[in-house]
């Protein structure tokens, strides 16, 4: 199937996710549990929204695999799969900051971001309605309007983005790489949700982006649309992008961060 096709299909269905998830939020929102530790909460309205992805998705391509975080992974024989995230920013989600999001992406190959294919990604906020797209060598978009990076700046003039572990004692190590990476920016930005901040990046409202602990799915869908942007989407020390590492921004700002960071080892 073309990759137009299958963007086709995530975006239907990351808009029918987005539409529940909302009115969910509308409604209230119950922790329904904690996972790794006691910050990283999943919500009724995140399985709610998974099980309707995969509703859909088994619905449109029986023959797919499925990679979701709150339902696990089932094999399929067509060599693609789906790689979705339900409620990407489940703790803005929870506190009703309106920075939040449903991601969804296919992929060529194992559901493993080292050696995937990326071939279409969504991610939609449906609080503020923003649909950001991209398909492998189709170009990013906002809406209808094509996306492209920031032009390159030094790091004095760098607006960063990241985010922060679960694991306390990880934080306290990130904490410490902020504290010196902040002298050497713009400003740093923490805003809750990995597919959006680096979908921001593509869109220039950043000029970089990058963290470590990410799971597939919170990457995926935002990963593609960052590199169809024009940016350098890479992991630690020249690997592809994974859970160790990523890093998105204009490439030349991407090696001038990429350095930066690797050299504190956090």
């Amino acid at each position: 199937m073309p990759e137009n096709d299958l963007l086709t299909i995530a975006r239907d269905v990351a808009i029918a996710a987005g539409d529940l998830a909302r009115r969910r939020r509308e409604e209230g929102v119950e922790v329904a549990a904690s996972k790794s530790s006691p910050v990283d909460i999943v919500t009724h309205a995140d399985r709610e929204a998974e099980a309707l992805i995969r509703g859909l998705l088994s619905d449109a391509r029986p023959d797919d695999g499925f990679f979701g975080e709150e339902s696990g992974a089932e094999k399929g024989t067509s060599g693609l799969t789906w790689v979705v995230d339900p409620i990407d920013g489940t703790v803005n989600f929870l506190y009703g900051i309106p920075h939040w999001a449903i991601s969804i992406a296919v992929v060529e190959g194992e559901p493993d971001p080292l050696t995937w294919r990326a071939l279409a990604g969504c991610v939609v906020n449906p609080v503020t309605g923003e649909m950001f797209t991209a398909a492998a060598g189709e170009g990013a978009f906002l809406g209808s309007a094509p996306l492209r990076v920031a032009d390159a700046v030094e790091l004095p003039h760098a607006l960063v983005a990241t985010g922060f572990s679960y694991s306390s004692d990880r934080r306290a190590r990130q904490g410490a790489l902020i504290a010196e990476l902040l002298p050497q920016v713009r400003d740093i930005r923490r805003m809750g949700t990995a597919s959006l901040d680096l979908c921001f990046v593509a869109a220039g409202r950043l000029n970089a982006y990058f963290e470590r602990g990410l799971s597939p799915w919170d990457h995926a869908a935002g990963a593609l649309v960052a590199a169809e942007a024009g940016a350098a989407v890479r992991g630690w020390d020249g690997a592809a992008a994974s859970k160790e590492f990523i890093l998105a921004a204009e490439p030349t700002l991407a090696d001038r961060l990429q350095d930066l960071v690797m050299k504190t080892g956090v």
